[in-house]
């Protein structure tokens, strides 16, 4: 199912790097490449990159927010480099692909690598269920994005290659459209109920974003979820009269 399977490059700076991302994703039997906010694309160097994977290329999609790119995604995994101070739910590459598999029977899911100078913003983040970490030598752990794409890449197919007609059914992850919907009640219900100080509120939503990212709820979770704050939405409007 590698056709449901995305690699989302977001705001690539050097042209070069989508075009070896796209020879690499080729060269590991992968075809969906999304871009958001490319700053050098079209380009003589991204094609010449990419060699034969020119085909990759011309049919990739432009985006211009995260939000866009995974649309219609049930599991998204980001990339990072970084150690991240929040309590985020850590899969090495190999872990990953078997999960990112086991999802892409259900749902498309997303892979997301963020820019070469500075990664993804925490907003970028918060919309994913957990974080890739590529294990490398600590004193010098940095990748090149296409060479990330393809460690990434590579793990898929080997997790496909072992896959078996006896495997367990995929996660069933709940779409980022009601995740989005939910984050948005939940807004609400805070809100209304005066939880939630002004100057806390960025931060704190970030922080339960990422509490239910990492639980990775399924549609029904999610409506029982949405079902429990319309209960605690008419609570909080004190006894009918």
């Amino acid at each position: 199912m590698t056709e449901a399977i995305r690699i989302v490059l977001v705001d690539t700076s050097h042209p070069g790097n989508i075009g070896a991302s796209a020879r690499a994703m080729k060269n590991m039997g992968m075809s969906s490449l999304v871009l958001v906010r490319p700053q050098s694309y079209p380009g003589a160097e991204a094609t010449a990159r990419a060699s034969a994977a020119a085909d990759l290329l011309a049919q990739a999609r432009v985006e211009q927010s995260i939000d866009s790119a995974i649309a219609g995604c049930g599991l998204v995994l980001a990339t990072s480099a970084r150690r991240r101070s929040a309590n985020w739910r850590v899969l090495d590459a190999r872990s990953a692909a078997t999960e990112i598999l086991a999802a892409s029977a259900s749902r498309p899911v997303a892979v997301v690598f963020g820019g070469e100078r500075n990664g993804l913003a925490n907003e970028e983040l918060a919309r994913c269920h957990a974080l890739i970490q590529i294990p490398a030598n600590p004193r010098y752990e940095s990748l090149n994005l296409a060479q990330a794409v393809q460690i990434v890449c590579y793990e898929i197919m080997m997790a496909q290659r072992g896959a078996t007609d006896a495997a367990q059914p995929g996660l069933e992850a709940a779409s980022v459209e009601s995740m989005k919907a939910l984050y948005r009640h939940l807004d609400s219900v805070l809100g209304a109920g005066g939880f939630v100080h002004p100057g806390d509120a960025v931060q704190l939503r970030l922080r339960i974003e990422r509490l239910l990212a990492r639980a990775v709820p399924d549609e029904k979770e999610v409506r029982i979820l949405r079902g429990l704050l319309s209960a605690i939405g008419r609570c909080g409007q004190g006894p009918k009269r």
